[in-house]
């Protein structure tokens, strides 16, 4: 019989990664859980236990009496749960037979195979979480460093989830006296209410604009920053990506050319977490192998977030590190005067005035203030937020797009007031604003968003 798949099925997945290790656990959520893992628990009785107990005894094959593993078996009751439901976690040993022998157990006793990221899901639906919280579970998964794990757990602690929530409220209010205006015009004036509106959005609006000053540093942590090592051939870029990766990633000789392809390594730099690329050499070439290279030096170009120029400080500028200078000026970047160690023919104050930028001279080879370039990229991005114990960032698109959007409803209720449009119609943006709101946490979220948005989860989270 085809089982059909429901929000109330008792369902079952491995929570670890699949392979060898100390332990594996298989998690079930439902109300059937307890009495599925008890027929084939041999040990005490599951259904009689405490909550939130951790149980001895042996996963048995109920048809042949075969011993599949010792365990220990935490079990969890409704509510006080991460789905709200009953929980039960099977801890075996870790590995991948046995703990595949348990899933199908599992599945063939009454539970089903959970979908990904329907645990978390579950979660929401229920009431224990938001959508900002539930994806900071995924951002906690998937964190690279300290600060973005920090981040993501202010997340799930519900910090943007209530700030939120009082913009919500503060625009609820508004309507509540537009609706009173509407129903009992005697009591009130349009021009009262039309002003009230206005100053609600403006007051939206600047918290809102607040929120999306932290998007560039929230989604470099979440993601990534794209970073583009360039510079002229044999100038120090596989040197330099070296030391950050803190291994010989790329080849280093004193061939300029060596680096025929873009090389890309993700990084901590004093928790700023970059995926570099080492890019080949940018010049003019006649080798077609070499010229490939260069074309994807300049794609990596446009596509990154930060640069890091690499500059001979050993020679003066030569045409060629000048179009670099130019093609990178409305770049986030960091500018290196590498080889210092054979001389310093360029002028590093001189250059920082010229260029607008951040000028660090080094010598790669003598790992000469290498850390100075650390705190540099440091600082470009997280100047004023790094250090702030309160600070809630906005960390994906979908929130950036959607604070953007409820934005632009607001600037749309001003425009409409200024021009005296009736309090009636300037309601509809306003009211637009708070459901764009609510599409941040799920309050007022399409059931596809919510399907797109767990499908990107793992299987057992």
């Amino acid at each position: 019989m085809v089982q059909t798949l429901t929000e109330f099925d008792t369902i079952a997945a491995i929570s670890t990664p699949i392979g060898e290790g100390g332990i594996s656990i298989v998690r079930l959520s439902g109300e059937a859980a307890v009495p599925i893992v008890n027929q084939i628990f041999k040990g005490k009785n599951l259904t009689k236990v405490p909550s939130h107990t951790i149980n001895y005894g042996h996963i048995i094959d109920p048809e042949t009496k075969q011993v599949i593993d010792e365990v220990m078996v935490s079990v969890m009751r409704a509510p006080k749960t991460f789905t709200r439901e009953d929980i039960v976690e099977i801890n075996c040993h870790g590995g991948i037979v046995v703990t595949n022998r348990i899933l199908q157990l599992l599945l063939g006793h009454g539970a089903r195979m959970a979908d990904a990221g329907e645990f978390t899901k579950r979660a929401f639906m229920n009431g224990r979480i938001d959508l900002t919280q539930a994806e900071s579970v995924m951002d906690i998964v998937r964190a690279k460093t300290d600060k973005a794990r920090e981040v993501a757990e202010k997340q799930l602690e519900g910090g943007l989830l209530t700030k939120i929530q009082a913009m919500r409220q503060e625009i609820l209010d508004t309507l509540a006296n537009v609706e009173v205006n509407i129903d009992y015009p005697e009591y009130d004036a349009d021009t009262i209410t039309a002003k009230q509106m206005a100053g609600v959005s403006k007051s939206v609006i600047a918290k809102i604009e607040r929120l999306l000053t932290t998007a560039s540093e929230g989604t470099a942590l979440r993601n990534g920053l794209a970073t583009a090592i360039i510079g002229q051939p044999n100038v120090g870029k596989s040197s330099l990506l070296n030391y950050l990766t803190k291994s010989d990633k790329a080849i280093v000789t004193d061939v300029a050319g060596t680096t025929r392809d873009t090389l890309e390594e993700y990084v901590s730099v004093k928790g700023v977490p970059l995926k570099l690329i080492d890019t080949a050499g940018i010049r003019q070439t006649d080798n077609k192998v070499e010229k490939i290279g260069v074309e994807r030096s300049k794609k990596a170009l446009d596509q990154a977030d930060l640069v890091l120029l690499l500059l001979d400080a050993s020679h003066d500028l030569t045409p060629a590190d000048q179009e670099l200078i130019a093609a990178t000026a409305n770049k986030k970047r960091i500018i290196i005067l590498n080889k210092t160690d054979l001389g310093q023919q360029l002028n590093k104050e001189e250059l920082e005035t010229t260029t607008a930028s951040e000028v660090i001279a080094t010598s790669i080879l003598q790992e000469q203030n290498l850390t100075q370039l650390e705190d540099a990229i440091k600082q470009l991005f997280f100047n004023g937020i790094e250090n702030s114990n309160d600070e809630v960032l906005v960390t994906n698109q979908r929130q950036v797009g959607l604070l953007q959007k409820a934005k632009k409803q607001l600037e749309d209720v001003i425009i409409a007031v200024n021009d005296e449009v009736p309090v009636d119609i300037v309601q509809i943006d306003l009211n637009g604003a708070w459901d764009t709101l609510g599409e941040i946490t799920g309050e007022s979220s399409p059931d596809e968003l919510v399907n797109e948005l767990f499908s990107q989860f793992c299987l057992g989270k």
